[in-house]
């Protein structure tokens, strides 16, 4: 029998606030500002989601054929959070779940803190989160590494084995197993993801969650 929860760690992107896609659509737009470039929303998704912002910078560098300006990733950040404050919104359910989850809970997320607090504010999010933010540009570790999600236990005084994980990206599923946390993967309906992990409990509506913390 598994030992009762006392952290939940959530990803942000994609879990928390629905913005894989709009924070994608900006990066592929800028990128093809700077030449002709096949690729579709689809297959950036599929190459992007959950990965670090530098790793996709060289990915479309080599699909363009030449370097990108080294403005790139400051201008695809301003458009992003430019989008956000427009466009961004919950993901549906989450505010429900989090009124009936008990333990505490926390954010780890391969983006800069600034991307993180401004999504959380944005969708209504940030005071169930404030104080309990753990960036990777802050720690030094990406996901699919382990090193934010042990980190973040460590700092919320937890053992990994008594944490899971709410993540809906390979990567970062791959990053919860490796820190040896239970991890529950957000795939709803019509998601590009393709999460098929041993250990990994899949889900499609972000209301189920409560009950499954307490199920497993």
């Amino acid at each position: 029998m598994t030992s009762p929860l006392s952290l939940l760690i959530f990803d942000c992107d994609g879990v928390l606030v629905d913005s894989e896609e709009i924070g994608i659509g900006v990066l592929l737009d800028v990128a093809k500002e700077h030449g002709p470039l096949a690729m579709e929303l689809s297959e950036a998704m599929q190459l992007f989601r959950g990965r670090k912002m530098a790793e996709c910078a060289d990915i479309l560098a080599e699909r363009l054929g030449r370097p990108l300006p080294e403005n790139f990733i400051p201008e695809v950040r301003v458009r992003t959070a430019e989008a956000f404050r427009r466009d961004l919104k919950a993901i549906p359910g989450i505010h429900e779940a989090l009124r009936e989850i008990t333990i505490p809970v926390c954010v780890a997320s391969n983006g800069p803190r600034e991307k993180i607090e401004l999504s959380l504010s944005v969708t209504g999010l940030l005071p169930r989160f404030e104080g309990r933010i753990f960036s990777s540009y802050e720690v030094g570790s990406w996901k699919p590494d382990p090193g934010l999600y042990l980190h973040a236990a460590a700092a919320m005084g937890v053992a990994p084995a008594d944490c899971a994980v709410v993540e809906d990206s390979v990567l970062g599923t791959r990053a919860g197993v490796a820190a040896g946390m239970r991890v529950f993967a957000y795939t709803p309906e019509g998601s590009t993801a393709k999460i098929d992990l041993p250990g990994v409990t899949c889900f499609a509506q972000m209301p189920a969650l409560p009950e499954l913390l307490h199920s497993t």
